[in-house]
């Protein structure tokens, strides 16, 4: 059993390609986080054919795109982990890479200021949620309107 070759959640979906999903991550402990999932099960980035590299950097640019033209992201951090899959007795883990963009100055959302406090820093693991709901959703709407490839 997988829990992304099961998910079928769309509420958060920003873009759906032959090879991947991208999804607004539920927690935003940093604005405008996501994640990118494999639509296949695949354990690793050694295991993605050349159909999927192309189409994972069109992505990487529309994202890095967004994030800095639109909300005014000085960085993307990238992490393709897994180590939670490998907590468990027999490990499955499916393919995903996390990115956090990285603001150098405050995100405005709905008149809200957000801040990166750990800006120029490794992102911090475990850290609190920041977005309150309608700027989630603002968000959301923001980033789905600029995804089209």
């Amino acid at each position: 059993m997988c829990e992304w070759c099961d998910y079928k959640e769309n509420e958060w979906l920003l873009y759906n390609s032959m090879h991947w999903s991208v999804y607004l991550a539920d927690t935003q402990d940093y604005v405008g986080r996501c994640i990118l999932v494999l639509n296949r099960h695949r354990g690793s980035l050694s295991e993605l054919d050349i159909s999927e590299w192309i189409e994972l950097k069109t992505i990487i640019d529309r994202l890095e795109y967004i994030y800095k033209e639109v909300l005014g992201a000085e960085l993307s951090n990238w992490s393709c982990l897994l180590n939670n899959f490998y907590k468990k007795t027999t490990p499955n883990p499916h393919l995903h890479l996390h990115v956090r963009p990285r603001y150098k100055n405050a995100i405005v959302i709905n008149n809200h200021s957000y801040i990166d406090e750990e800006f120029s820093h490794h992102y911090a693991p475990k850290k609190e949620v920041l977005l309150l709901e309608n700027d989630k959703q603002a968000l959301y709407a923001l980033m789905k309107q600029h995804f089209d490839l």
